[in-house]
């Protein structure tokens, strides 16, 4: 198997990063050599992996004024749980620069630290809200990209302009949509809806476990917790899914996103005309008796 190489997208506040950590995590349970790249200018995608917040590639360019020569693995390369290795870009000033510049230089400073093609698996947690030229910057080094999502309605529109991102950055690079990963949600019926209008696979839906929100708050992964509380292992087999998912190598697909108006109507629809559910042969039966 060649290098796998991940893009994981999603709306702030909807657990991506806690979801791509133990992905992670559970990648390398499979015996993978695993780098998460966090691409966030809060640099801290990979809080849960190693505890802390670890320095960010730019604020070490910034130190060693920009000498690449003068930068070795141990710099900007940290251990986090089960041997993740992991990478913070961190990101330029509030309201200056670019986030593509910044993962185009932790790219190249990787590549020069032969680092970048030591791992089975790369794996980019990246900002998604609005997938602006910049933040769409990892799509170009990927050959997946995953979608976490809920199942509401803001995040499945911001899900809807990444697949919109993922169908651009096709046209010229070997990119392909694994699928759709629901995060905490108690339902899944709005994500059944957009998927119907806008074809592609679900991964794996999570339900709304609230120790995937306290391994957030811990620093730790699912698998790290699940050590000490084995009541936990059920959550880790989600993301033990996904991995296999994902280490298959899938064909993937190339979405056709939805207009935003038209996506717009479709799930403001679904809110105001809810789907009464199909009443049993009895219940009918019991209805004519009536």
């Amino acid at each position: 198997m060649g290098q796998i190489r991940l893009a994981v997208y999603g709306k702030g506040g909807i657990g991506k990063s806690t979801t791509s950590c133990n992905i992670s995590a559970a990648l390398a349970k499979r015996g993978k050599k695993v780098l998460q790249i966090g691409c966030d200018p809060k640099h801290d995608s990979t809080f849960t992996l190693t505890g802390f917040l670890i320095p960010t590639i730019i604020d070490t360019l910034q130190e060693r004024d920009f000498h690449y020569e003068d930068i070795w693995p141990e710099d900007v390369i940290y251990q986090g749980y089960g041997g993740v290795s992991c990478v913070e870009a961190g990101g330029p000033p509030a309201g200056a620069g670019c986030g593509g510049y910044v993962v185009g230089e932790t790219v190249k400073l990787l590549k020069e630290l032969n680092a970048f093609d030591e791992y089975d698996v790369i794996l980019f947690d990246v900002l998604g809200d609005v997938v602006c030229g910049g933040f769409a910057a990892p799509l170009n080094y990927a050959d997946y990209c995953l979608i976490v999502t809920d199942n509401g309605f803001d995040a499945l529109f911001a899900a809807n302009r990444i697949a919109a991102s993922v169908r651009e950055k096709a046209r010229t690079h070997p990119l392909r949509l694994a699928g759709l990963i629901g995060n905490r949600t108690s339902k899944r019926d709005l994500i059944d809806k957009y998927i119907s209008h806008v074809p592609m696979p679900v991964l794996e839906v999570l339900p709304l476990i609230e120790d995937i929100r306290v391994s957030r708050v811990k620093g730790k992964t699912l698998f790290e917790m699940a050590e000490s509380d084995p009541s936990l292992k059920f959550v880790c087999d989600y993301y033990l899914n996904i991995a296999d998912q994902i280490l298959a190598q899938p064909e993937g697909v190339v979405p056709q996103d939805a207009q935003d108006r038209e996506l717009f109507s479709l799930l403001s629809d679904f809110y105001l005309n809810p789907q009464q559910p199909k009443k049993t042969q009895e219940e009918e039966l019991d209805l004519m008796m009536v």
